[in-house]
C-alpha cells in the first residue's frame, strides 16, 4: 500500500502531517483530503481507473441549477444592488443556511457598507419587493430566495462613503493641475526635451527616437495621397453605434465618420467620443470641430482601429465570478 499525506499544506498542519492509506477508490481518497496533486504518473495510475477519470469529468463539468460549476443544493445565486451605487453585483452565491447577519457581513466587502447600517430587502425576476428581511437571527433560505432574485441594499448610513457617487464617479476626485508657467520653471520637463531635439533634428518624433535607441534605421511612414484611403474600412460605420477601439480595447459611441476638413492626412476617419476619460481631445482636432464630448474624452481614429457592434459599456463593479 501506498500512503501520502493529508493536505492543506499549512506550514503548521505540515508538522503533525500524519500517513494515510491509499483507497482504490478515486473519490474516496478525495473524502480522506488526501493530496494527489504530489502524486506522479505511476502512482496516480495505480488507483485511478478510466471509469474514475470519467466521474471526475462528469462531476466537474455537471450542469448545476444556475449553469456552469455543479451548484449544491442550499446554494442560491442572487443579484445584488445598493441605494447608492449604479453598478450591480450579479450572481453572488450564498448558501440558504446563512443567517442574514452573515449575509450582510459578507456584503460589506462588496459595497463597504457596514453590516449595522444595512437594510436588507429580497426582490423577485420583475425587481418587486418580496420581503425585508430585518431578523438578522434568520436564515436566508427562511425567505424562500430562488435563483436569479436580488437583494436590494438599502444604505443607512448619512455618512456613508458611497452617498453622491464617491465610490464610483471619479469625476469628484481632485485631481492635480500645474499651470503652463510653472511646467516650464521646472528643469526637466518633455516639452523642454521635445524642443532641444526638434532644434537639433527637424524631422525628430518619438518612433525615430525609439528605432533609434532600439539601434535600427528609421523608415518614416509614406505619406496618404489617397483621399478615399481606408474608405473599405469606413464603410458600415454610423454615428451612433457603440464601438470598441483597439489596441487596448477603449470601448465607446462613434460621433463622426468622414473625411478630415484640414490639418489631417487625407482619408476617412471615425471620432469616438469614449466611455472614460481616455481620449486626446473634446471632439476637436487641429482646430476643427467634428463632434462634442467632454475634454478628454474624444479622438479621432483611422478606420480600421475601430470594430463596431455589441459593445456596452464596462462595469467595472460587475464582480458577475465573485462566489459569496
Amino acid at each position: 500500500e501506498t500512503s501520502f499525506k493529508l493536505f492543506p499544506a499549512d506550514s503548521k498542519l505540515e508538522a503533525r502531517a500524519h500517513k494515510v492509506p491509499l483507497h482504490r477508490n478515486f473519490f474516496t481518497n478525495l473524502r480522506r483530503g488526501i493530496d494527489v496533486s504530489t502524486m506522479s504518473r505511476e502512482q496516480v495510475d495505480a488507483f485511478m481507473t478510466g471509469a474514475d477519470i470519467q466521474q471526475l469529468k462528469d462531476y466537474v463539468g455537471a450542469e448545476g441549477k444556475g449553469g456552469g460549476a455543479n451548484q449544491g443544493e442550499s446554494t442560491v445565486l442572487l443579484h445584488c444592488s445598493h441605494t447608492n451605487l449604479k453598478a450591480q453585483f450579479m450572481e453572488l452565491r450564498f448558501d440558504r443556511h446563512t443567517t442574514i447577519e452573515r449575509v450582510k457581513e459578507r456584503l460589506q466587502s462588496h459595497c463597504g457598507t457596514s453590516p449595522s447600517m444595512m437594510q436588507l430587502q429580497l426582490k423577485d425576476y420583475s425587481g418587486q419587493v418580496v420581503y425585508d428581511m430585518a431578523d438578522n437571527t434568520k436564515m436566508l433560505g427562511y425567505y424562500s430566495p430562488e435563483d436569479g432574485w436580488g437583494i436590494h441594499i438599502i444604505d443607512l448610513d448619512p455618512m456613508s462613503l458611497s452617498r453622491g457617487g464617491w465610490l464610483e464617479d471619479v469625476g469628484l476626485v481632485e485631481k492635480y493641475e500645474i499651470s503652463d508657467e510653472d511646467y516650464y520653471k521646472r528643469e526637466n520637463n518633455f516639452r523642454k526635451y521635445k524642443e532641444e531635439k526638434l532644434r537639433a533634428d527637424p524631422t525628430w518624433s518619438i518612433k525615430k527616437q525609439m528605432a533609434i535607441q532600439r539601434g535600427q534605421e528609421y523608415v518614416p511612414p509614406e505619406p496618404v495621397m489617397d483621399p478615399d484611403h481606408m474608405a473599405e474600412f469606413a464603410a458600415g460605420m454610423e454615428v451612433g453605434l457603440r464601438c470598441e477601439v483597439n489596441p487596448g480595447g477603449k470601448r465607446g459611441e462613434v460621433k463622426f465618420v468622414g473625411k478630415a476638413e484640414k490639418g489631417l492626412p487625407l482619408g476617412y476617419w471615425v471620432g469616438v467620443q469614449f466611455d472614460e476619460p481616455v481620449g486626446k481631445n473634446n471632439g476637436t482636432a487641429k482646430g476643427v470641430k467634428y463632434f462634442e464630448c467632454a475634454e478628454n474624452y474624444g479622438s479621432m481614429l483611422r478606420p480600421n482601429m475601430v470594430d463596431v457592434g455589441d459593445y456596452p459599456e464596462i462595469d467595472e463593479f460587475d464582480l458577475s465570478e465573485d462566489e459569496i
